[in-house]
């Protein structure tokens, strides 16, 4: 994919199939984000272990603050491995191209987790420049990450 990426780890103290059960869900995804951000869930509901790959599962809005919409994600999971996670090819109203690649591995008693993002923005504008933000956000979803599970960022 045309674009910049970027990727974020952190290591954490709880094992790797506690964390998947809770980063899969609305709830997990929508504390990952808070409190700046939140998604809409598509249809209501949706279970990431029973998505059809390769079609889109929905629209999902990025609420500002909960409330202000200030972009959407047409979902799109390509590959999902249960309990070690999954790739998402989507398209965003910001975005062209939007690939999120979410890894969750076993090391000693926790589990390394790592974001892999990259992006293809719409406007005429160096994907680059978009990387700061996106930074900002992983990093912040790691953080709420460990607050959740202890451990401590990776690199």
């Amino acid at each position: 994919m045309a674009g910049a990426g970027i990727e974020v780890s952190s290591r954490l103290e709880a094992p790797p199939e506690v964390v998947w059960e809770r980063v899969i869900t609305p709830e997990g995804i929508n504390d990952e984000l808070g409190p700046w951000l939140r998604m809409t869930v598509p249809g209501g509901s949706f279970d990431l272990n029973d998505v059809e790959l390769g079609k889109p599962i929905g629209r999902s809005w990025v609420l500002l603050l909960g409330l202000i919409p200030v972009d959407y994600d047409d979902i799109t999971l390509i590959e999902v491995d249960r309990g070690r996670g999954f790739l998402e090819r989507s398209r965003m109203l910001s975005q062209r191209a939007w690939q999120h690649r979410r890894t969750i591995s076993p090391t000693g008693p926790g589990t390394l987790i790592t974001d892999s993002v990259s992006w293809e923005p719409r406007l005429r504008l160096p994907a680059g420049t978009l990387r700061p933000l996106f930074e900002r956000i992983f990093r912040h979803r790691h953080r709420r990450l460990i607050e959740r599970f202890g451990g401590a960022p990776d690199g």
